[in-house]
């Protein structure tokens, strides 16, 4: 009489389907995605500078980490992997000659894309002039003072040097001091705006 393998040792653990697999998978991601979104809304809203820009990048950055889910998961940092295809695929929209600006004709009801503890509104001319400055040096001054990253982790999500970081960022904040004047104090101003 043959008998299957599969039936034969009763202490080995069952195998798994692909559906249970896929079920697994999609769990998993979605507990990630549930724990990260608001966080990397807030990133993007502060690259962009405008609440659908950010909406839409959040929303790219999430279907490639899905897409990418096996393999990303098991890396060291799901977040820096996430933040890396927000940063590129914002330096992507800029870049794009033939990408036409659209414009909302309806204003958003809101300034802020998430309600934050933190967020008392001392900040808004801050947030104003941090802004107004060029795409990498605003990407810089948000990685580097609103992420907190270091110099190094900041110039790999960009693509960058180490040396490039530090200018951008000597350059920034040399643009900040000037169109604040003395209300602004690197240091203590951005530190304080740490993500959650």
């Amino acid at each position: 009489m043959l008998t299957s393998t599969l039936d034969t040792a009763p202490d080995e653990t069952p195998m798994t389907t692909p559906t249970e697999l896929q079920t697994s998978r999609d769990t998993e991601f979605a507990e990630w995605m549930d724990a990260r979104q608001r966080k990397l809304l807030r990133t993007a809203y502060l690259l962009t500078g405008n609440v659908h820009e950010a909406e839409d990048l959040v929303q790219t950055a999430l279907a490639k980490v899905y897409l990418a889910w096996d393999r990303v998961s098991k890396a060291q940092s799901v977040d820096a992997y996430a933040r890396k295809i927000l940063v590129n695929e914002h330096t992507s929209m800029w870049r794009r000659l033939w990408r036409q600006r659209e414009t909302v004709s309806d204003t958003s009801s809101y300034d802020v894309p998430v309600a934050s503890a933190e967020y008392d509104g001392v900040g808004t001319a801050l947030w104003t002039a941090v802004r107004s400055l060029p795409e990498r040096q605003r990407a810089v001054i948000v990685l580097r003072y609103y992420e907190q990253l270091c110099e190094k982790e900041t110039a790999e999500a960009l693509g960058v040097t180490i040396g490039t970081v530090k200018s951008q960022s000597s350059r920034a904040l040399d643009s900040l001091r000037t169109g604040l004047g003395n209300q602004f104090d690197p240091p203590t101003d951005l530190a304080g705006w740490e993500a959650t």
